[in-house]
């Protein structure tokens, strides 16, 4: 996750960060599996220069990919947070 989260600080975009879908342009996903356990981290490069870590969490769901809504609650209030700093 780090490595990839390096490769985005450089300006590319690392083979695992995929767009996280229903949060808008500019919102990756890191999925990573370590010892059977997901983790995800969610980040986006396009607020001011920086690269922002918007949330990261370990995946519980026994069923199915689907990020949990709680989750996506999160991340949702963090980036409506980041983007008033912003503006």
């Amino acid at each position: 996750m780090q490595y990839a989260l390096e490769i985005a600080a450089a300006g590319e975009k690392s083979d695992i960060a995929k767009p996280m879908k229903g949060l808008g342009a500019g919102i990756l996903e890191i999925r990573v599996v370590h010892h059977g356990d997901a983790f995800r981290a969610i980040y986006t490069v396009r607020i001011g220069n920086d690269i922002w870590v918007v949330h990261c969490f370990q995946k519980k769901s026994t069923r199915g990919v689907k990020t949990p809504k709680r989750e996506i609650d999160v991340i949702r209030s963090r980036l409506n947070w980041l983007k008033e700093m912003y503006e």
